[in-house]
C-alpha cells in the first residue's frame, strides 16, 4: 500500500478543463536554468501547482527531465522525505545512484552519504549526450572525449507543497543538496510559506528565482480570459477590472466568484456586491486557512482584522493584554505571517506597514463580528488612542467613529479642525460629520461652524446660515466665566 502511495506522489496533477495557460509567467521560468532554485511562494489558492505543471509539460522534451515529488505531512520525517526524493529522482534518471536506498533504511540517517552519491550520480548524467546517459550512469561509457558531445540536457526537481514537510532537519539536507548541484540540475519548491532555508545568501548569488503572489496574481486582461473563454461568462473589461480589483487577481476567488455568477442575470450587482462574505469565499478561507492557524495566530489575525494597516506596534496596542500575556510581539508577529503567506501585503519596502488582502480582510471581519462582536468597539478605541499618540488624525477619528465612541471623536475633529480646512480637506471632513448624532454635532460650536463652512464651499448655500444660527446659540448657552479679580 505504501508503494502505491508513493507512486501516486510521483506525477504532476492533470490539469482541470477550466485551467488558463500564462505565457507571461512560462516565459520566466523557461529563463531560470541560471537558478539552483526556483521558489514558488504564495497562500493558498493562488494555482502554484497548476502553473508549474503547465509551464513544466511546456518545457519537457527528450532533451529535459522532470522529478515531480508531491509531499505531504508525512514527510516531515527525514527518512519518508529523502526516500521520496529519491525515488522521484530515479523515476526521471533510471540507474541514478543505484542502491542508496538501503542506505535510507540505516539508524542513524546517513543523509548527507546519501546525497553524495545522488550528487555524484546526476553530474554524471549531466555530463552525457542523450544516447550515452546509460552506459554512463553504468559505468560502461567509451566514447572518446573528442567525440562526446556539449550537455543540452536539463532536470527538474520540483518538490510540490513543501511547507508540509519543511523543518529543520530536512531544511539541513536541502541546503546541502541544492548548494552542490550541477548546473544543468534545478529544483523548483512550491510552497505556502517561506522554507527554512537560507534564501537571502542565495538571492545575493543570483542563484534564486522568486515567484510570487504578486507574479500570480491573473491580470485584468486574464481575468477576461479565464470568464469568457474557460467558463462562457461574457464578462465586460469594465466588470473584469472591477472583478480583479475586488479579487486582487487571487485565483482561487475569481473560480469561486464563477461558481456564484451561474444564475446571476445583473453581473455587474453582484461584482458590486462581491465580498469575502460571500458562501464560497467564506467556507475556502476558514477551511483552507483560518482554521489551519494556531490559536494565538488566529486570535491575531481575527482581532487585528479592523485594521486598515498594520505595523508592530499598532497591532501590540489593539492586541492589548493578549500581546503582553502571549510575549510575542506584533512586528515579530507580522514578519511570521509573511512568511507564512498570511494573505498579508507590504505596504514600504522597509516592511514595517502592511494590510491584508481585501477578500481575506471581509472574511476576518465577519468571523470577528460572528465570533466577537462585543469585542469589536474596544478594539477600535485601542487604535483611535495609538493613532492620536501618532499625530494621526484621520486615522484615530475614523477608528473612534467605528467604536461609536462620538464624544471622543468630537472632540479629535475639533482638534484637527484647523489643519483639515488648511488642507483643504473638507469632503473627508463632512464624511465624519455626517456619521456624528445630530446631537453631538450641534454641541460643538467648532463642528457646526465647519459644517457650515464646508457646505459653501461645496455651493449649497441655504443650508449655511441655519448652521450659523445653530452655532451662535450654543454659544450663547454656554455659562460666562467671572472675569472679575
Amino acid at each position: 500500500m505504501a508503494l502505491e502511495i508513493m507512486a501516486s506522489k510521483l506525477f504532476a496533477p492533470a490539469l482541470k478543463s477550466g485551467f488558463l495557460s500564462r505565457p507571461r509567467l512560462t516565459g520566466v521560468l523557461r529563463q531560470s536554468t541560471a537558478s539552483k532554485l526556483v521558489l514558488v511562494s504564495a497562500p493558498a489558492g493562488f494555482g502554484k501547482t497548476a502553473f508549474l505543471a503547465d509551464c513544466l509539460a511546456q518545457m519537457l522534451d527528450e532533451e529535459n527531465a522532470l522529478a515531480w515529488l508531491s509531499l505531504d505531512v508525512s514527510d516531515r520525517d527525514p527518512a519518508t522525505f529523502w526516500t521520496g526524493v529519491v525515488t522521484a529522482l530515479q523515476k526521471a534518471v533510471p540507474g541514478l545512484a543505484a542502491g542508496v536506498m538501503e542506505q535510507l533504511t540505516s539508524s542513524p540517517l546517513p543523509v548527507e552519504q546519501v546525497l553524495i552519491t545522488v550528487l555524484q550520480g546526476l553530474a554524471s548524467w549531466s555530463e552525457v549526450p542523450d544516447g550515452q546517459r546509460h552506459e554512463k550512469l553504468h559505468g560502461s561509457d567509451s566514447t572518446p572525449e573528442s567525440e562526446k558531445e556539449s550537455p543540452k540536457h536539463e532536470l527538474w526537481l520540483m518538490l510540490d507543497d513543501y511547507h508540509l514537510a519543511d523543518n529543520r532537519e530536512i531544511a539541513t539536507g536541502m541546503v546541502f543538496l541544492l548548494e552542490h548541484l550541477p548546473p544543468s540540475v534545478h529544483a523548483l519548491i512550491s510552497t505556502r510559506a517561506d522554507p527554512d532555508l537560507p534564501l537571502s545568501r542565495w538571492r545575493a548569488r543570483e542563484e534564486l528565482l522568486e515567484i510570487r503572489a504578486a507574479d500570480l496574481r491573473l491580470t485584468a486582461e486574464e481575468t477576461v480570459e479565464y470568464f469568457n473563454a474557460v467558463h462562457g461568462v461574457d464578462l465586460k473589461a469594465a466588470e473584469a477590472a472591477a472583478l480583479s480589483d475586488k479579487t486582487e487577481g487571487w485565483i482561487a476567488a475569481l473560480q469561486l466568484a464563477s461558481l456564484s455568477l451561474k444564475g446571476h442575470a445583473d453581473v455587474a450587482g453582484f461584482i458590486g456586491r462581491f465580498t469575502g462574505d460571500d458562501r464560497y469565499i467564506l467556507d475556502y478561507l476558514l477551511e483552507e486557512v483560518l482554521a489551519q492557524q494556531p490559536a494565538e495566530i488566529r486570535s491575531f489575525l481575527l482581532h487585528s482584522s479592523v485594521l486598515d494597516r498594520l505595523t508592530g506596534p499598532l497591532c501590540d496596542a489593539v492586541m492589548g493584554g493578549d500581546a503582553v500575556t502571549s510575549g510575542v510581539s506584533g512586528e515579530s508577529m507580522l514578519a511570521a505571517m509573511e512568511r507564512e503567506n498570511l494573505f498579508l501585503i507590504p505596504l514600504d519596502h522597509q516592511r514595517q506597514w502592511y494590510r491584508y488582502h481585501r477578500l481575506f480582510a471581509d472574511m476576518l471581519r465577519a468571523r470577528l463580528l460572528s465570533e466577537e462582536p462585543e469585542l469589536i468597539p474596544q478594539l477600535h478605541e485601542r487604535a483611535s488612542h495609538w493613532f492620536e499618540g501618532e499625530a494621526m488624525a484621520a486615522e484615530a477619528i475614523g477608528h473612534a467613529l467605528a467604536a461609536k465612541n462620538f464624544d471622543r471623536a468630537a472632540h479629535l475633529m475639533e482638534m484637527a479642525a484647523t489643519q483639515i480646512r488648511r488642507e483643504r480637506r473638507d469632503a473627508l471632513f463632512l464624511g465624519w460629520l455626517d456619521e456624528l448624532p445630530y446631537e453631538v454635532v450641534r454641541l460643538s460650536p467648532v463642528l457646526t461652524v465647519f459644517r457650515a463652512f464646508s457646505l459653501m464651499a461645496a455651493g449649497e448655500l441655504d443650508d449655511v446660515e441655519p448652521h450659523l444660527v445653530e452655532a451662535e446659540r450654543t454659544m450663547a448657552a454656554v455659562p460666562q466665566g467671572d472675569d472679575s479679580p
